[in-house]
């Protein structure tokens, strides 16, 4: 797929825009390179995908303040909602510019923090009509309890959730609440209504995020 780096930096943002007219348009904040194999393994499906690498995850996908998880890691300093208004302000905007025909919808999808972002934004803002969040950070302190009391500002039409099997094994009294917090939410947004799918897939959080995320997109689709 031919890209078109539209903001260099941090974070750089970087679109592959479809061949069609009038195609989906996926958001996707990602870990260095790995936004950029997602698009290249999703090529076949004629989309538009708004790349967004080089995050501080610390900072820009965590939606407020938290403690860190060890000594080695920085705190959480919640910059989210000041992510979240430069992609609906500054990326999105020049992808436009960018993109054959106006898009058949808008979809946000992350991997890790990026998945908890994902499902943070629809609180934030009627951008997004579809939502994919692969292994989603869903831990972060206070998180279930926002997103089950905070309505998505536009009910989106389907959100895909999805783990490693072997993710909450672990001593870390934090990270080990994240299955159950998981399908906590699976559960609060099929009572809304909502298409939500969910799949628990082998391996812990490092197994395979590039094809994990390719699975999200998929299914949120059709």
């Amino acid at each position: 797929m031919e890209s078109v780096l539209l903001a260099d930096g941090l974070p750089a943002v970087c679109l592959y825009p479809s061949r069609s007219p009038d195609r989906p348009l996926i958001v996707l904040n990602s870990f260095a390179e790995e936004g950029d194999r997602v698009a290249e393994a999703c090529s076949g499906l004629d989309l538009s995908f708004l790349i967004i690498r080089d995050l501080r995850w610390d900072d820009d996908l965590s939606p407020w303040p938290a403690p860190a998880l060890s000594k080695k890691d920085p705190p959480f300093s919640g910059g989210a909602d000041r992510h979240l208004s430069r992609i609906r302000e500054e990326y999105l905007p020049e992808a436009l510019k960018h993109i054959p025909g106006d898009p058949s919808f808008t979809a946000i999808a992350g991997y890790s923090m990026a998945g908890l972002f994902a499902l943070y934004a629809l609180t934030r803002c009627d951008v997004f009509s579809r939502c994919a969040s692969m292994s989603g950070s869903l831990w972060f302190p206070g998180a279930e309890d926002y997103l089950k009391t905070t309505k998505p500002v536009r009910m989106p039409e389907r959100i895909y959730l999805s783990l490693g099997d072997r993710e909450a094994k672990t001593r870390h009294p934090v990270l080990r609440t994240v299955q159950d917090t998981t399908e906590h939410l699976r559960d609060h947004y099929r009572s809304l209504g909502i298409d939500t799918r969910w799949e628990l897939n082998p391996g812990n959080h490092f197994t395979d995020p590039v094809s994990r995320t390719v699975r999200g997109i998929r299914e949120i689709l059709d």
